[in-house]
């Protein structure tokens, strides 16, 4: 528990004592609170609590289920370190051991998902459990979500029975013919997973005000709104997940597949939730409360996420109804300076968490509105507006809706501030212009020439500059450090340098042209470093690249291709050269053969094997004539030698070795197929020689006859 700031000493007491007899004798020394009939004050709204008939008005003490004893936690403690672990042979010993932690919780699940030590268990529990095991736990929890949601530890379990047992709710859907067959176990769950659904939203509609803004529920409720609509939901949703969220996962299966869902069909009954959650926010909350939760950590994703369902699935005609959420909080028509909606909106413009609101607002608005906004507050501001730390990502939301003609105008705006936007680590603004030009068409050439500018050295453009790369000159103490700690910036950087070379013209040239004038040294310091490296592999795969930039540029790693495909991060690059060397057999050979001279440290590591496979190299030693004609011909047109990729070699690492019976089986498989194949063979041949002689006899008789 955390401790009452004291004061100690002897000085500490006495001042705590003469500051209590203080309040005995005169009146206590507690703070004015300025009331509402203060000069200039106002009251701040009160949240909406749901219905007022509703009794849940205000949140309710979340009830004590009990502790688990000591015996019960050395239990499940054990069990999952070894759900952890995933050590088990076979699936089917997996389940026997599911199915006896899921007896040893029968009826201590509240418990469990309240405990600190254990509630992980429970979440592992729910990533590889099947229907069945969802719908118990689901029907267990029912009647307890409005308390669970809020439990600092309960919370992530919800959390986890709402997103694996989403998809349950679309196979019942596509299944419904098998809904009236009676199940096999009198105790299974007959409910369909769309009513317990339904039963938890019930459990929460009355009380959704105060849990928009609860630090634990508020997650929970996002990912339900997620469910129910059928979005699709990513590990990256930032409105849904939290940067201090444990990963809690399971060894063997990837956590990024139970944390994410795909796009999917749901019942018409979710449909209409998600409706009448919108409908009920909107009426229980008026437009100053709705402002305040625009600044607030926790409600503004909560009022991100109800923006974009009512935009996107309840159609953006809704945007016109004076009851929704978009004219709640901008009801100004128009929106012109001096009214309380321009006031909103030029102060969220620079806050750090309601500007994250204005880009959604931007990005799903209807295009009436969008033009509106931005001819009134962006139009005559992007230069200034891109220089600012956060209203920089709304200047690059407001890029990615503008037109052609509107973004001609931004690129002559923006073009001659760059180099002040790349002093000021600006470079986000710059990458979301380039790809818009690109995307609508638009002359990007303005762009190359301040670039230039921004970023130029003693023979034109530094490409090191860009990547945050230091020269070879350096000291190497303080090179190692910076490699262990590289720069933010150098990731921004890196992005600018790939979305360049992706460009046709100006841009791309001008950093093809640089890695040439940087030598071989700063190109292989460039490749191994991990950030840099993703611009030199884009370089070399670019449509964009001319043969004679790719013959430069990959002679220069001569002599350093064996160390390179030794390093984690350079080997990627010489992965890369397979596509560089398109058209250029002679050079690819010439790779080839210096992976072979390095055969030996190749396949002492595990980077280096990769390689070896990536390049096919033991076709290439065995038959070199086969391994040239499939460079040549086949794999030409590949974007990658797909012999056997990365991710093949380490399941092939991962895979459970094979018992000895098993390799023996496989020979005694392989020795009788060699042996028919034989004889056949024999029996063939024998054949074809009698063959030859009846007609070799019959030659003969024919002769005498003549």
């Amino acid at each position: 528990m955390p401790r009452e700031h004291k004061q100690r000493g002897r000085r500490g007491t006495e001042k705590k004592r003469k500051h209590e007899e203080e309040e005995i004798e005169g009146e206590p020394a507690v703070k004015r609170v300025k009331t509402s009939s203060d000069e200039n004050s106002v009251p701040l709204p009160e949240p909406w609590q749901g219905d007022a008939n509703n009794d849940a008005s205000e949140p309710i003490a979340t009830p004590f289920y009990g502790t688990l004893d000591e015996s019960e936690q050395e239990y499940f403690k054990h069990a999952d370190d070894m759900l952890e672990l995933n050590q088990f042979s076979t699936t089917e010993e997996r389940n026997v051991f599911l199915n006896s932690v899921y007896r040893e919780a029968d009826g201590k699940e509240l418990k469990i998902a309240n405990s600190q030590s254990c509630s992980r268990l429970l979440e592992r529990l729910i990533r590889v459990s099947n229907p069945e095991q969802l719908k118990t736990l689901f029907q267990k929890f029912s009647g307890h979500f409005l308390y669970l949601v809020q439990h600092r530890f309960a919370s992530h379990c919800c959390e986890a029975l709402f997103i694996r047992s989403a998809p349950i709710v679309t196979q019942e859907l596509l299944a419904a013919s098998k809904k009236d067959a009676v199940p096999a176990d009198p105790n299974a769950v007959t409910e369909s997973m769309e009513n317990l659904f339904l039963y938890a939203l019930n459990e929460l509609e009355g009380n959704l005000g105060y849990l928009m803004t609860d630090r634990f529920a508020s997650h929970a409720l996002r990912i339900l709104l997620f469910v129910l609509s059928g979005e699709a939901l990513s590990e990256r949703t930032s409105v849904v997940k939290s940067k201090r969220k444990e990963n809690v996962s399971v060894n063997g299966i990837s956590s990024g597949s139970n944390l994410q869902l795909d796009q999917r069909t749901v019942p018409n009954s979710f449909s209409y939730a998600v409706e009448k959650i919108i409908s009920d926010t909107v009426l229980g909350l008026d437009t100053n409360y709705l402002r305040l939760l625009a600044t607030h950590h926790t409600g503004n994703p909560m009022l991100q996420l109800l923006l974009r369902l009512e935009l996107t699935k309840l159609g953006k005609q809704r945007a016109k109804n004076e009851g929704s959420l978009i004219r709640k909080l901008l009801p100004d028509e128009p929106i012109a300076e001096g009214t309380e909606s321009a006031s909103f909106i030029n102060s969220i413009l620079y806050d750090s968490v309601g500007s994250r609101l204005l880009e959604a607002i931007i990005e799903y608005a209807p295009g009436k509105t969008f033009k509106a906004l931005y001819r009134e507050f962006f139009k005559e501001r992007l230069s200034v507006l891109a220089r600012n730390d956060v209203a920089g990502y709304v200047v690059c939301k407001v890029f990615e809706r503008l037109g052609k003609d509107d973004l001609q105008e931004a690129v002559r705006q923006i073009a001659p501030n760059i180099g002040d936007l790349v002093e000021r680590n600006r470079t986000l603004v710059i990458r979301v212009l380039i790809e818009r030009c690109l995307v609508r068409g638009v002359d990007a050439s303005e762009i190359a020439v301040h670039l230039e500018g921004a970023y130029t050295g003693p023979d034109g453009f530094d490409i090191s500059k860009l990547l945050y790369v230091e020269r070879p000159s350096s000291v190497e103490g303080e090179k190692e450090v910076k490699m262990a700690e590289p720069p933010p910036e150098q990731m921004h950087g890196s992005l600018l340098a790939q979305t360049m070379v992706s460009v046709p013209g100006a841009l791309s040239e001008l950093v093809f042209n640089a890695f040439l004038r940087a030598g071989g040294e700063v190109c292989i310091q460039i490749a191994k470093n991990p950030t840099a490296s993703h611009a030199l592999q884009a370089a070399l795969k670019s449509p964009n690249a001319s043969i004679i930039f790719r013959r430069k540029a990959i002679q220069q790693f001569y002599g350093n291709v064996g160390d390179m495909a030794l390093d984690s991060s350079a080997s990627h690059v010489i992965d890369a050269i397979w596509q560089g060397t398109h058209g250029l057999a002679f050079i690819r050979e010439r790779v080839a053969e210096e992976l072979a001279e390095n055969e030996a440290s190749l396949r002492d590591s595990h980077v280096g094997r990769a390689v070896w496979r990536n390049w096919k190299m033991d076709l290439y030693k065995r038959r070199r004539a086969d391994w040239v004609l499939h460079s040549r011909g086949v794999a030409e047109n590949e974007s990658s030698p797909n012999f056997e990729n990365r991710e093949g070699a380490k399941q092939e690492q991962n895979a459970v070795p094979k018992s000895k019976i098993q390799l023996a089986r496989e020979r005694h498989v392989a020795k009788q197929r060699k042996r028919k194949h034989s004889e056949s063979g024999k029996t063939q041949g024998r054949n074809n020689g009698r063959r030859q002689a009846d007609e070799g006899g019959q030659m003969t008789k024919s002769d005498e006859a003549s």
